[in-house]
């Protein structure tokens, strides 16, 4: 038996100890703290992505797609394996930074993710395997085949050409970006739309079909705009633009079809859930419009010379757009508790966050200076983040999942 509740509540302890490694690195500008810098970053990133992001999109698409086919001790076997690269990394990362052990762990989650596309790729039941939601939900574990292209390549790179090597940074690019714009937002939309046809709202083939291939061109285009850092031709500009205007535009086509049908979304979400699907299109679209101006040359220099731009838009998504996605999605399917004052309390604590980074931003790109206690006051924001998650963590104990639920 699967107890995908517990799954859940493991993905949220993962991202429990990214938000405290987060607190650390932002404190790093305020106390001593003896450990290194850069390896406390490659942990909280890792654990961040795949403990938290990556585990909570596997048991939502399982819960979705297979919980009812019987295949319970093969995906158990899966879980518990990807368990352990994930301890692995926890256990490595923050101690030796990239060095053999880390990387054994990392590539084996590899495997791990490579397993897990292939088992649920063989076991979609029959009567979904012609559904919208699950062309989306292809797509999504064809982006995470896609991004690990990667971390492969990282190893060839190192070893021939060397870490200041711009192909180093393309390699790190190429896997950020399609696990993000791939992998998270695909398997996200297949959620969401799965949801939408269970309840018999269908999107008119024509009309997804539109959307679909302008969301993933868009998502495979737009990867150029990773490489801008590099000072390319203007072509490179220009598929990048046009993938991020694609992208743009099937949100656009989402968001009509979702117009049309908005009074049957009072019966199928909450009060709650209505308003938090709000949030995540507007953080949505905002994301969309801040990739489209990364086209145009003068942000770009902007993106490239001021590094908290980048950070800040990859916060957004990351902590906006993903997460509280999840949080809505796994709510939804009784997989979360998600108490409202601690789910208030994350919101607060990111758009806090986030005002500060771009502010950081906006300042050294205006030459100005930044207020005398601004590290302490961010670090003071981040940790809003921390409370919020560890008070969901509680609230989510094994005892109070079964006597709510």
């Amino acid at each position: 038996m699967v107890h995908l509740k517990n799954h859940t509540r493991t993905a949220l302890v993962y991202f429990v100890l990214a938000a405290f490694l987060g607190c650390v690195l932002r404190f790093f500008r305020v106390l001593e703290i003896p450990v290194t810098y850069k390896f406390i970053v490659h942990t909280h990133s890792h654990i961040a992505l795949l403990g938290w992001v990556y585990m909570a999109l596997t048991t939502l698409l399982y819960k979705l797609y297979l919980s009812k086919s019987g295949v319970d001790k093969k995906y158990n076997r899966i879980y518990w394996f990807t368990q352990l690269t994930m301890v692995g990394m926890l256990l490595t990362f923050p101690f030796q930074g990239y060095a053999f052990f880390s990387i054994v762990f990392s590539t084996l989650f590899l495997f791990a993710s490579y397993w897990f596309s292939w088992f649920f790729y063989r076991n979609i039941p029959a009567n979904l395997k012609s559904s919208k939601s699950i062309r989306c939900a292809m797509a999504a574990i064809f982006y995470l085949l896609i991004s690990s292209i990667g971390p492969w390549a990282l190893g060839a790179i190192m070893s021939i050409l060397g870490s200041e090597s711009v192909w180093y940074r393309l390699a790190i690019y190429f896997y950020l970006h399609f696990l993000y714009n791939g992998w998270m937002i695909m398997a996200l939309v297949a959620i969401f739309i799965f949801i939408l046809e269970k309840h018999r709202i269908n999107i008119p083939t024509k009309r997804f079909n539109r959307f679909f291939w302008l969301l993933n061109i868009g998502i495979v285009l737009s990867f150029f705009l990773s490489t801008l850092f590099a000072e390319p031709s203007i072509t490179y500009y220009i598929f990048g633009g046009v993938g991020a205007l694609l992208q743009l535009l099937a949100f656009y086509d989402l968001l009509q079809f979702i117009m049309g049908v908005r009074k049957q979304f009072t019966v199928l979400f909450s009060r709650f859930h209505q308003n938090t699907l709000k949030l995540v299109v507007v953080l949505w679209g905002i994301k969309m419009l801040l990739q489209l101006l990364t086209a145009i040359p003068y942000f770009t220099h902007l993106t490239v010379t001021y590094l908290d731009f980048t950070i800040g838009y990859l916060h957004w998504t990351f902590l906006g757009v993903v997460t509280i996605s999840l949080m809505l999605f796994l709510n939804r399917c009784k997989l979360l508790i998600l108490n409202k004052g601690f789910f208030y309390l994350y919101v607060v604590g990111f758009a806090f966050t986030e005002t500060l980074i771009f502010y950081k931003a906006i300042t050294s790109w205006l030459s100005t200076p930044l207020f005398s206690s601004y590290y302490l006051i961010l670090a003071l924001a981040s940790t809003l983040i921390l409370v919020a998650l560890f008070g969901l963590w509680i609230k989510n104990k094994p005892n109070t999942i079964l006597n709510k639920t």
